[in-house]
């Protein structure tokens, strides 16, 4: 008599963290000093990123989605800045995002909250040098959801890093930006073999999917 055929087990359930990547006032507020992501003439951008960004994060809380904010931060001195790019030689040159100033600071509305992970990183990658890797594993994140500043370099490099090492990536590319739209789109369709691209809508209703499958 033939043995029974088991069935395979079920993959378990995706279990997903919200990346939150440099809504810092340099990066974001009009008054910044950083134009990488956004022109200070981007005021309608600007408010469309804040507006998606504020319902990601709202999206993800709501539904007990944990969310880690990564951001950007020098010493006053610029003492931490590798000065091989001319990234780099730009933050010292500019005095940008030295930690403890306005610019440095979480943009109104879009900084953590209380209990939150917030993971500060010298670098473009927000995982290099940095305990971003320990806090999403810590969290038992499987799957990340990136949304931030630039959608080119910060976000890039995040999804790219985070896909190497084994997380399902998404990136809601409207609560994203970058100077340029062609900027934007380019890195999108770049990230697209990588990542999977989603609207900040499309990316809280995957939220709102896995809250209901948790609570069953």
């Amino acid at each position: 008599m033939a043995a029974p055929v088991s069935s395979a087990p079920e993959a378990p359930p995706s279990r997903t963290v919200v990346l939150a990547v440099h809504y810092q006032n340099d990066v974001l507020h009009r008054d910044g000093k950083v134009r990488v992501g956004l022109s200070a003439d981007m005021d309608e951008e600007r408010a469309r990123v804040v507006e998606r960004a504020s319902a990601l994060l709202t999206g993800a809380r709501a539904r007990g989605i944990a969310v880690v904010s990564a951001r950007a931060a020098y010493r006053e001195d610029g003492a931490d800045v590798i000065q091989n790019c001319a990234i780099f030689r730009n933050v010292v040159t500019s005095g940008v995002l030295r930690d403890g100033t306005w610019g440095c600071a979480f943009h109104d509305g879009l900084g953590p909250v209380e209990g939150e992970f917030v993971v500060k990183h010298t670098r473009v990658n927000a995982f290099y040098g940095s305990p971003l890797e320990e806090v999403l594993r810590l969290l038992g994140a499987t799957r990340l959801i990136i949304a931030g500043i630039s959608t080119h370099s910060a976000v890039e490099h995040a999804a790219r890093h985070a896909a190497d090492i084994g997380f399902d990536v998404i990136v809601a590319e409207d609560a994203c930006c970058s100077a340029t739209r062609q900027t934007h789109d380019a890195s999108l369709a770049s990230m697209s073999l990588i990542a999977t691209i989603m609207t900040t809508a499309e990316a809280v209703s995957v939220l709102a999917e896995e809250s209901a499958h948790a609570r069953h």
